[in-house]
Order: structure tokens, then sequence, then C-alpha cells
């Protein structure tokens, strides 16, 4: 599982992208989850951040499901219609 930062805005996306690009990488077999329950402080650029790292899961073949998303996320995701894209997965 891979865990988003406390704070992402468009000041912090590329970074981020470029570490759970990173991470992607070093996975081995088997899904690809984010935890973004650390998740404090964002803006709609953690939006584009999730959405190449589901593309790049597609790409190696990985399934991708985000979890412990903030309610505030869940909202941006679905006010962009990408929530099934991200495939977010129950808060368990």
């Amino acid at each position: 599982m891979l865990l988003l930062p406390a704070t992402v805005t468009m000041q912090e996306a590329r970074d981020a992208r470029a570490m759970l690009a990173q991470a992607l990488k070093r996975l081995p077999e088997g899904p690809v989850v984010i935890d973004a329950s650390g998740l404090q402080q964002f803006d709609t650029s953690v939006i584009a951040v999730l959405l190449e790292c589901q593309r790049l899961a597609q790409a190696w073949g990985k399934a991708f499901s985000v979890k412990h998303a903030p309610p505030k996320l869940t909202s941006l995701a679905k006010l962009y219609g990408v929530d099934p894209i991200l495939s977010f997965a129950a808060n368990s």
C-alpha cells in the first residue's frame, strides 16, 4: 500500500506524482492501493496525481484503488466524474 502525503496542492503535486511513480515501480505483483488517510490539505491537483497513478497501474496490468479517502476527496472526484476510475474502496 502506498501513502499519499499529508499535503498535495499545486505546489506539491509534481513531487508527489514522482514519488508515487517511483514507489509503484518497486511494488511487487498485485493490486496498487493508495492510502489517503493521511491527506489533510489538498486541492484538485490531488485528482491529477491519483489519475496518473491509476494510469501507470493500468499500463502495468495492475488493479488500482484508493482507500481511506477523506470525504472532500471523494466529493471532488465525483464532481469531476472520475470517481469510478479511481475506485474508492470502502474505508474499512
